[in-house]
């Protein structure tokens, strides 16, 4: 077994190893390729690739996704061996706190490694119409003046310094504008579509914008007003969940605040 970092020339065959139900791996694996907070790497043998995985290092946590293991070499302790190797790479990084959202496969692996379970994911799929609505005034496109508030307010709900990540989606995103204060934003080309808000009125008003033309959602068990709203515009909880798990420190995060996630490999 031999265990390199992941090249460019390695995407096609990557795609090999593609989940069913995932978003595509290949688009995943070329992000982190290209920024420097995340290190994905490959395990081969005879020169194939038989598993993947990469950790995503912000200021004082880190973030393990996309660990995958071919299918016909599974049970050979391979994507043990990989979340090992990632998570030797964050502690010499002096990451205090690993997290990650472990699928019902991977859940047991991490246990084993010292993962413990801080919260579920619900996941709801639109099975209605979507009940047509007002969207609010209060909802407006970035503005570079509200930057720093972004900022803060990821750091304030995630309990994480992102802003390596968060930058990138900015020109896109919308915000909730209450006499000019930031109180929500929606970064719709980030993963999943991240909805932010330190207020249900904010969060609820910037799921109107987002949900009215998306089908799928996930979102932490604790925010039950975003679940209920979901419900009661046509969707339906599906029988997929995600446990959201830690290994160090625990962060004070704010999984109420938590509208939309980006995703399985950020939270």
């Amino acid at each position: 077994m031999q265990y390199d970092i992941v090249k460019h020339t390695d995407l096609e065959e990557i795609g090999d190893l593609q989940p069913d139900g995932w978003p595509d791996i290949i688009n995943e694996f070329g992000f982190y390729i290209t920024y420097d907070f995340c290190n994905p790497i490959k395990a081969t043998v005879d020169n194939r690739i038989v598993g993947v995985g990469t950790s995503i290092m912000f200021e004082n946590t880190g973030w393990l996704a996309h660990i995958i293991v071919d299918s016909n070499f599974r049970n050979k302790g391979i994507g043990f061996q990989i979340m090992e190797r990632l998570l030797n790479d964050l502690k010499e990084k002096s990451i205090d706190s690993v997290l990650l959202i472990a699928t019902e496969i991977g859940e047991p692996v991490y246990k084993k490694a010292g993962f413990k379970v801080i919260s579920d994911y619900i996941y709801l799929r639109k099975e209605q119409p979507w009940n047509e609505t007002s969207i609010s005034k209060n909802i407006v496109p970035y503005k570079e003046e509200f930057y720093t508030e972004i900022m803060k307010l990821d750091k304030k709900i995630s309990g994480e310094n992102r802003e390596s990540l968060i930058k990138k989606y900015l020109d896109s995103s919308l915000m909730f504008i209450d006499n000019n204060e930031l109180n929500g934003f929606y970064l719709p080309n980030l993963g999943e579509g991240i909805i932010f808000a330190d207020n249900s009125v904010a969060g609820i008003e910037l799921m109107k914008k987002k949900y009215s033309k998306v089908d799928t959602a996930v979102i932490p068990s604790e925010n039950l007003l975003g679940i209920d709203f979901l419900k009661q515009n046509g969707f339906i909880e599906s029988e997929t969940r995600g446990k959201r798990m830690i290994l160090g420190e625990d962060i004070c995060w704010k999984p109420n605040n938590y509208f939309s996630r980006i995703g399985g490999n950020y939270g």
